[in-house]
């Protein structure tokens, strides 16, 4: 049943999670070096107990969280995400030995975990993986290759690697594996991005692994990928919505005060539509990404559409809004420090990684084919 409004106790979960945002997150994420893991923002994160929700809440919880944490403190959301991204295929497909092993680490903090599957050659055509694993004897693998726009690389502490073991086999010749990373012959740096967020490059030279590595089953690798991008593709919509709705408050705020041509900015059409057309577009991307986390949560079988939907309609919406907002404050949100001035540099990317907008659109139309030949 998908959900057009929050409980009330969801809503002053929400409220509670912008509050520690602000209080207790922000302050840290301040002290931090941007392109850098802030270890003592994520242990933050796993003392406040939100990182062990990441592996005991559904799809819907997942969003909210981002979104509250992302209106307040993005540095504080993107270290949660990451966590969930790069863990999730050890919660939902690792042995019982590699979640004993990590699991716990990962959600009180003390372990940093990454999603490594784009490549140079590899970004949105994941079934285009090249990284390849070479059999080395029975169950044994060594991993050669790179990885590339991997956030937390290189100072990870666990990758989800994704590495080609049937060559010509497209999308069905991809397993995933744990890699930890001091296995021998992984090594990487980091890449000056316009995201703030830690992004780095991997090298991966006959890097040893296992079958007591692998996650899922072997030549299963793209469904853990997909699993998992359906999974935080609506969650990252949450975070692009948690961006627009801090940029729209800060817009109504500077416009309702700001004097010019003998009355205040919000006096003017102009701007007072515009800024409706901000709310608008925020709620509407709202609304479909709590509906896609609900069909998560539910089991339904469109989920991959319905991610897809949400993920596109809320970061190109977020994109818009927070390009609006800055207009509407002018030069003072071009200064550095400026809330604007740091969800500017923040917005861009989410409409590129976990799949492009053109991706998305290509799932999408992919979907609504399919249906058409179901109902035939």
């Amino acid at each position: 049943m998908t959900a057009f409004s929050l409980e009330p106790g969801q809503r002053a979960w929400c409220a509670e999670l912008r509050t520690l945002a602000a209080e207790r997150l922000r302050p840290l994420a301040d002290k931090g070096e941007p392109g850098h893991v802030n270890r003592p923002l994520v242990t933050e994160l796993g003392h406040l107990g939100l990182l062990a929700r990441l592996f005991t809440s559904g799809a819907l919880d997942l969003c909210l969280m981002r979104e509250s944490l992302a209106y307040a403190c993005t540095e504080a959301e993107t270290a949660l995400a990451l966590q969930g991204l790069g863990a999730h295929p050890v919660h939902a497909h690792g042995t019982a030995q590699q979640r004993e092993r990590w699991l716990p680490l990962v959600s009180d903090g003390s372990a940093v975990a990454a999603f490594a599957l784009s490549e140079p050659g590899a970004g949105s055509d994941a079934a285009a993986l090249s990284l390849t694993a070479h059999p080395d004897g029975p169950g044994r693998w060594r991993l050669t290759g790179e990885k590339c726009w991997i956030s937390n690389a290189p100072e990870a502490d666990l990758y989800t690697v994704f590495a080609r073991t049937t060559p010509g086999a497209g999308a069905r010749g991809v397993t995933a594996f744990l890699v930890p990373a001091d296995r021998p012959g992984l090594t990487g740096t980091g890449l000056d991005m316009l995201s703030p967020h830690p992004i780095g490059a991997l090298d991966l030279d006959a890097v040893p692994v296992t079958a007591a590595d692998v996650l899922g089953e072997v030549d299963g690798g793209f469904r853990v990928a997909m699993g998992t991008l359906n999974l935080f593709r609506p969650s990252v919509g949450a975070f692009a919505v948690g961006m627009a709705q801090a940029a729209l408050d800060a817009t109504l705020e500077h416009t309702a005060r700001r004097e010019a041509f003998g009355g205040r900015l919000s006096d003017l059409q102009a701007v007072s539509h515009e800024v409706a057309e901000m709310a608008l577009r925020t709620e509407a991307a709202r609304l479909m990404v709590h509906a896609a986390a609900t069909a998560y949560d539910d089991g339904a079988p469109d989920v991959p559409k319905r991610a897809a939907m949400a993920k596109l309609l809320a970061t190109e919406t977020a994109q818009y809004v927070v390009d609006r907002a800055v207009q509407l404050h002018g030069a003072r949100a071009l200064q550095r420090g400026h809330l604007l001035e740091h969800l500017y540099r923040e917005v861009r990317a989410p409409r590129i990684y976990e799949g492009a907008s053109e991706v998305q659109r290509g799932i999408i139309a992919k979907e609504l084919y399919k249906d058409l030949e179901a109902d035939r």
